[in-house]
This record gives C-alpha cells, sequence and structure tokens, in this order.
C-alpha cells in the first residue's frame, strides 16, 4: 500500500512541473504576399518565446526556389506540397497567410499532426475548409490530453460517480457547458482574465475530489451534472484561453471553433474510454479498492498546490 501510495506521490510531483506548461500552446504566423505571377515575398511576422526562423524551416513545393525571403516558383505558381519542419515541437502550429497577386487570400494552418498541405497555385481550391478542420481537431485533441488540471476533473467526476447510467448525463453537461463559454469567449462575447478562470479550475478539482471522499449523499453525489455544468462554464474559459493563444484564421472562424471543440470532445471521450478499460481490467484486483482514497488525496493536494499557485498570480495583477 505505501509502494502504491509513494508511485501516486511521484507522479503529483511530475504533474506538477509539467503544469506550468499544460496550456501553453504556441503559434507561429507567416505570411507569404506574390508580388508578380509565380514570384512572392515571405517572412515570419508572429512567433512566441523561441524565434520561429529558428525553430520552423518551410519545405516549399517542387519547382519553387527560395532566395532570402523571396519564393520563385514559375510559371506552375505556389502548386504542391508545402510542409513545416519543427511544427509540433516547439511551436503547436504555424498559419499561413497566402495572399494572391489577384487580391485573394487563404490561410492555411498546419500542426504536428498535419505538418504539411497541398496547395493549387490560386485562392480558387476549396480544400483551405478541410485542412482548417483537420488542424484544429488535432489542437484540440491535443489541448485536452494536455490540459492536466482538465482531465484530473473528469477523473474525479469518474470516482464521484463511477460508470453508471448518470456518467452520460453528466459529461454531456459538462461538454454543454464548456461549448457555450468557448464559443462565446473566443467570439468575443465574453471576456475574463485568465488567472482568475485557472484558479477557479484548480477549485473546481480539489471540489471534486473532496466531494468523492465523502460517503454521504450530498448535492455533488446527487446532481453530478449540475456541478459538471456549473464547473464546465468555467472549464470552456480555459479552452478558449488555449484557443486565443492559437488564433483563428478570419475566414474560417466558425469552422476553426467548431473542429477545436471536436477535438477536445474526442480527447475527452478517449479519456474516459481509457479509464473504463483500465478499471475493467484492474476489476480483477483487490488494491485498486484501497488505492482509490489515496488517489483523491493525492488530486486534491495536487489542486490545492495549483489554487494557491493561481490565486498569486490574481494578488499579482491587483
Amino acid at each position: 500500500m505505501m509502494r502504491w501510495l509513494q508511485r501516486l506521490l511521484l507522479a503529483a510531483l511530475v504533474l506538477t512541473g509539467a503544469e506550468a506548461a499544460a496550456h501553453e500552446m504556441s503559434m507561429a504566423e507567416m505570411e507569404m504576399r506574390e508580388i508578380a505571377p509565380g514570384e512572392f515575398t515571405w517572412q515570419w511576422t508572429a512567433s512566441g518565446k523561441f524565434s520561429a526562423s529558428s525553430e520552423l524551416s518551410p519545405v516549399w513545393p517542387d519547382g519553387c526556389r527560395a532566395d532570402a525571403n523571396l519564393l520563385r516558383c514559375g510559371s506552375t505558381g505556389l502548386a504542391g506540397k508545402l510542409s513545416i519542419d519543427g511544427v509540433g515541437e516547439r511551436y503547436s502550429a504555424a498559419v499561413i497567410k497566402v495572399r494572391w497577386f489577384d487580391g485573394q487570400s487563404r490561410v492555411y494552418t498546419l500542426t504536428g499532426g498535419q505538418p504539411s498541405v497541398h496547395l493549387f497555385g490560386s485562392a480558387d481550391d476549396q480544400r483551405g475548409w478541410r485542412d482548417i478542420a483537420s488542424a484544429y481537431t488535432f489542437l484540440g485533441f491535443e489541448h485536452i490530453l494536455g490540459g492536466y488540471d482538465h482531465l484530473l476533473f473528469v477523473i474525479g467526476l469518474l470516482f464521484l460517480i463511477g460508470f453508471d447510467r448518470r456518467l452520460v448525463l453528466t459529461i454531456t453537461a459538462f461538454t454543454v457547458a464548456h461549448s457555450l463559454t468557448l464559443a462565446s469567449s473566443a467570439l468575443g462575447l465574453l471576456t475574463l482574465r485568465s488567472p482568475p478562470v485557472e484558479a477557479t479550475i484548480a477549485l473546481s478539482i480539489m471540489l471534486v475530489a473532496g466531494e468523492a471522499l465523502r460517503q454521504r449523499q450530498t448535492l455533488s453525489r446527487r446532481w453530478p451534472a449540475l456541478v459538471a455544468f456549473a464547473f464546465g462554464l468555467v472549464h470552456g474559459l480555459g479552452f478558449a484561453g488555449a484557443l486565443k493563444d492559437i488564433g483563428l484564421p478570419e475566414n474560417h472562424v466558425s469552422m476553426a471553433l467548431l473542429s477545436f471543440n471536436v477535438g477536445v470532445e474526442l480527447g475527452q471521450l478517449a479519456m474516459v474510454a481509457a479509464a473504463w478499460v483500465l478499471t475493467r481490467w484492474l476489476s480483477r484486483y483487490s488494491w485498486p479498492v484501497l488505492a482509490r482514497t489515496p488517489a483523491l488525496y493525492v488530486i486534491g493536494t495536487l489542486a490545492a498546490y495549483w489554487s494557491w499557485q493561481r490565486l498569486a498570480a490574481i494578488t499579482l495583477l491587483v
């Protein structure tokens, strides 16, 4: 029993060290402008903590030749496969904004899961929205699996209610709530500073872990969907903060927003499915029952640490 408790505490320390980067989803932006048929100027126009030019390397389509910041593609134009080496490492995504000679423009988003895109020599191709959908779905999936506090909240709900029929309603309530605030914040209809939001998210984990430790019937046990919906509104603002760091393509805002949310849901469902499989596999042993209480104490302690850390960030803003 002590050995398992030590392992849980070690995992908490690992998560504590990684939490600071849990929501870091940086994006680099490149702007390309066609100055003559088949000739483009290009440059990195925005980057995060690290210089995009030193971390990311464009691999131009066959037939295109780069000379410093001038790209010559000849009579075939900017057509073929364009990829970015290094995306998915220092940077979660790279946005490429292409302005064609006729005044039209197109935005392409590349990620670690989709590091390349096929160009057709003009802005007339209709595949832009597909690239956006694929890229932002991956980014949403990546964010939820890297957002340890969001995952711990869902794990806390699983400890609270288990895998019974109420779980479907509870997860649905959480999904609806964070979808509402994610969309409202991303579209500029609702604006809150990040530190209070992040602190409330940590406090929500503490509450769920504490309620899961109680033996008597409480409001959270009777109506877990209500609790999930209430805190889901706050978690949605956390998702919106990550999406704000990434940015939304001006021509496909709705598609990017929907796709990001779909990616979040897929990641959440994948985690729940993995937890169900693990629970079924561990049901043959007796020790997991004994590990339940220590696990909840580890979750609650970790959430308490995040709460103090994030509340301190709020005081610095006052």
